[in-house]
């Protein structure tokens, strides 16, 4: 699962949905950092608002995360997707396929969610504007097994470049799995990559609620 997907159903509580986002913001920003539920259970009922509003989210990002990797509809899916990327790349061996094929399913299935209604995107952008960065990442400095500077200005950044937006578009797309390739070390896709897309996207699109399937669905849409 991607930001969007882990944060929709709690978008009426800013601090929890923001922070379901945070471990993978510290997989980009701090990548040696791992919060681990372990860590965050005893902050669920802190004392302070944010910090236990902040940990209930990240425990949920995981309990999401290990539901949502374990189900039959992420591996066949994912499968189908490596197979499609190594067949077109020429990639018959190696990480790349693989890697793909789990980046691909999650990013187009926040897709899939931002497509059902457009604007509970914004509302996902406003509830993360409304949050004090700086308050999330004392709250997961308190947390986690040491303190990070990194996260503040992640946060900031989420929602200076609006990058969800770009899930909508194939080349857009294409750039952003490229940003992710490069920071992992992985060599970046070709432009063919992009006509692959739409046969992804409509694989995606059409396994979407057996993907989220025993995950939270009581999804927070704009005018409801």
């Amino acid at each position: 699962m991607n930001y969007f997907a882990h944060a929709l159903p709690f978008l009426d509580d800013p601090y929890f949905a923001a922070a379901t986002g945070v471990p993978d913001m510290l997989v980009v920003v701090d990548r040696s950092l791992k919060v681990r539920i372990k860590h965050a259970r005893p902050f669920v009922d802190d004392h302070n608002e944010i910090t236990a509003a902040v940990a209930g989210g990240i425990c949920q990002h995981l309990r999401d995360d290990r539901r949502f990797h374990k189900s039959a509809a992420f591996a066949q899916t994912t499968l189908a997707l490596t197979l499609i990327f190594r067949d077109a790349l020429g990639d018959t061996a190696g990480l790349r396929p693989r890697f793909l094929g789990h980046l691909v399913t999650e990013l187009l299935l926040d897709a899939a969610l931002i497509d059902e209604d457009r604007q509970t995107l914004e509302r996902y952008y406003e509830v993360m504007e409304s949050v004090d960065p700086q308050a999330v990442q004392f709250a997961v400095s308190r947390i986690a097994p040491r303190p990070t500077e990194r996260l503040a200005p992640m946060i900031s950044g989420v929602c200076r470049e609006r990058f969800l937006w770009d899930y909508l578009n194939n080349a857009k797309l294409t750039f952003r799995v490229n940003q992710i390739m490069r920071r992992v070390g992985l060599e970046p896709v070709p432009e063919i990559f992009k006509q692959l897309l739409p046969e992804a996207r409509h694989m995606v699109t059409q396994r979407k609620n057996e993907l989220l399937e025993g995950i939270p669905t009581n999804r927070v849409l704009t005018g409801l």
